[in-house]
């Protein structure tokens, strides 16, 4: 007896599928923020999204959750246990922070954002093209609204690995 299977042509060929899953696997662990810039499209002004030197951790589960919270270089520290209204303003303005799941696909990882520190981006789907060599990863997302300021942009945010010391 003999079976025939047909593929459909739009199915991914294994190497495509090698690839998929050796990038998820580089994905998995935690990552530090390097930078993150931004080109505003219609001047080409490249800026920095939270100071040259951000703070801020990506973290890439193997059950599929990915958790990001990203701190500015000049956060401000409040006076007091309990912030003041103006220092919720300006603690709120100097961070970004979102969980979800992701997947991958191609050269792209999309998260999937289940919450999120600004409530509209949950329900969304956010795309970045990445690169990674297991050690620095590289985002960059596709045009779109800058969520800092509503200007459409560019981002290009830069990773290093965190190695646990007890690994």
């Amino acid at each position: 007896m003999v079976v025939v299977v047909e593929v459909p042509p739009e199915a991914p060929s294994f190497v495509e599928m090698s690839a998929v899953s050796q990038l998820g696997t580089l994905l998995l662990g935690s990552w530090r923020m390097i930078s993150w810039t931004y080109e505003v499209l219609v001047s080409g002004e490249v800026r920095d999204a939270f100071g040259k030197n951000p703070r801020g951790v990506i973290t890439y589960a193997a059950d599929g959750r990915v958790m990001v919270l990203v701190l500015s270089e000049d956060r401000i520290t409040p006076n007091d246990l309990v912030p003041t209204p103006d220092e919720k303003i300006g603690l709120y303005d100097s961070m970004f922070a979102y969980a979800g799941t992701y997947s991958v696909e191609d050269d792209r990882v999309i998260h999937h954002i289940d919450m999120s520190w600004n409530a509209t981006w949950e329900g969304t789907q956010q795309v970045r093209l990445i690169n990674t060599d297991g050690r620095m990863l590289t985002y960059k997302s596709a045009p779109a609204k800058n969520p800092l300021d509503g200007r459409d942009c560019i981002h290009t945010v830069r990773f290093e690995k965190i190695v646990s010391p007890h690994h």
